[in-house]
């Protein structure tokens, strides 16, 4: 079999990136990084367009990331023909907990009309967008600003290397795309039909959660570009389908903000809308209400001495505070404070508002807090308009 038609074989032990091979300090662990699908497609279009002038594949194949490192790929997939060339690279997101780890990015390079430059085609896996307040434009294939300014480099590159005139149609696929897609929030944002090519540095670091802060803003804009003024953050699925039957919103005003609150409310601060529902459970409002803008486990857990002040401010018997400062968990808290009758949810939600509100200062955001139970019953909620009232202090006790 011909080097040059080389069968798809996606496997790590193929594709992996040589020779940095970088890691990253997690708590006591050592995390490889890995690479972006930006860097995938860039190094997969870089390989095809030199096969398309030269009748031969680079690999591995060499591309500088946007902060200046040159990093090499190992080819998955080479395939020549009379007008085009296809180039496949397997993504390796090294220890990062990536929904694109493992899947192969393909590149198809054809020539095309003297003087039009590089443009781009969504290959199959690649989505499409169609709603305006992403990074592209609606009608454009889904590969962000950063790998289209570096596959255009290395496109550069290999023409000034091998006399090309540069004139390309580059088709960026992503194998299995559509259904690694439904694991992300593209639909929602109005991207159809796959994946995006994303990547600002080239470069994924484990756990840094970067996709989950892309997804989030790119949904705020979203929003803001359909002409929204209220958008609801929530933190799991069954807090987002509650506040959604709460407010009757549309799809698109709901953001999957996760532990995230902080990042989502400082994105707010500078791309602000006009209201803002931050809904959860009772532990992660009650985290909120204890200052915590990270609502990870690892972040901080529920002070229940804090949510016993939160209940005495709320009314509750000194016997009351006593089993709250000793319950087990939060639910067993609000479920003894539900038994007397005391308003403990309304109380959290108010002192986790002024958390929230004093991200958002600078703004004229207003912010509502909702919490609902594990059935999504309402528990508790500090509505708009009164973000100006003063919360008791925290950790009273």
């Amino acid at each position: 079999m011909s080097p040059q038609d080389r069968p798809l074989q996606p496997n790590l032990a193929i594709a992996r990136v040589r020779p940095l091979d970088k890691v990253t300090e997690v708590g006591n662990s050592r995390l490889r990084r890995g690479w972006t699908t930006g860097a995938c497609a860039t190094a997969a279009a870089k390989a095809a367009y030199m096969a398309l002038l030269t009748g031969e594949f680079p690999d591995p194949v060499e591309v500088t990331l946007p902060r200046g490192e040159r990093v090499s790929f190992a080819l998955a997939v080479t395939r020549k023909e009379a007008d085009s060339a296809t180039a496949g690279v397997v993504k390796d997101a090294g220890d990062d907990p990536d929904v694109t780890h493992g899947a192969l990015v393909l590149a198809t390079v054809r020539t095309a009309a003297p003087g039009s430059g590089v443009t781009f085609r969504a290959g199959v896996g690649v989505g499409t967008v169609t709603r305006p307040g992403l990074p592209v434009p609606p009608g454009e294939p889904a590969i962000n600003p950063v790998p289209r300014r570096m596959i255009c480099d290395a496109i550069a590159e290999v023409a000034a290397a091998a006399r090309g005139s540069g004139d390309v149609e580059v088709e960026i696929g992503v194998a299995d795309g559509e259904r690694l897609a439904a694991r992300t929030l593209n639909a929602r944002l109005g991207i159809v039909g796959g994946l995006s090519i994303l990547g600002t540095t080239g470069i994924v670091v484990p756990y840094s959660c970067a996709a989950w802060i892309h997804s989030i803003q790119r949904g705020i804009d979203v929003a803001r570009a359909a002409g929204l003024d209220h958008v609801a953050g929530s933190t799991g699925s069954s807090s987002e389908a509650a506040v959604q039957k709460f407010h009757h919103l549309p799809d698109i005003a709901l953001i999957d903000m996760g532990d995230f609150v902080g990042g989502m409310l400082k994105y707010l601060r500078r791309h602000p809308l006009a209201r803002v529902t931050i809904a959860g459970g009772v532990g992660k409002m009650t985290k909120l209400a204890q200052g915590l803008l990270d609502l990870h486990s690892k972040r901080g857990s529920v002070d229940l001495a804090a949510l016993a002040g939160f209940a005495e401010a709320a009314g509750a018997s000194e016997a009351l505070v006593q089993r709250i400062t000793a319950a087990n968990t939060a639910a067993e808290a609000f479920a003894h404070a539900a038994a007397a009758s005391v308003m403990l949810g309304d109380q959290v939600a108010r002192t986790a508002r002024e958390t929230a509100a004093d991200v958002v200062a600078s703004s004229d955001i207003d912010i509502e807090i909702v919490l609902f139970d594990r059935d999504g019953r309402l528990v508790g909620h500090a509505p708009f308009g009164s973000h100006h009232e003063t919360a008791p202090p925290r950790n009273r006790r």
